[in-house]
């Protein structure tokens, strides 16, 4: 039975993944575990060890509290948050391009 700590936890960490523009294949690889586990995780089958959280954490570059923050984010931290990551966006074209199309196509 899925709990709601696993299944919350699976949307972050994929929410996070998206946002950093890793396919699921390449993150598993990152952290050094098969690509299935890591859909079981994000889709909230299966927990995760303590090590691969810390794996998981450094690499998306979150704090494990960001992981673990189930709340709906206030509008002014979202926005907040988009301004302050396109600084990183700026330096690697393929995430730029990844972004570029996303708003293009929200607008």
């Amino acid at each position: 039975m899925k709990s709601y700590i696993q299944v919350e936890l699976g949307k972050r960490v994929r929410f996070f993944r998206k946002i950093k523009g890793y396919s699921q294949e390449e993150f598993a690889e990152k952290i050094g575990i098969a690509t299935n586990t890591l859909s079981s995780i994000e889709t909230g089958n299966a927990f995760m060890t303590a090590v691969t959280l810390e794996k998981i954490s450094d690499i998306l570059n979150v704090r494990p509290k960001e992981l673990f923050s189930f709340e709906t984010e206030s509008e002014e931290y979202m926005y907040d948050f988009v301004k302050n990551h396109l600084e990183l966006v700026k330096t690697n074209s393929e995430r730029l391009k990844v972004i570029y199309n996303f708003v293009k196509n929200i607008v």
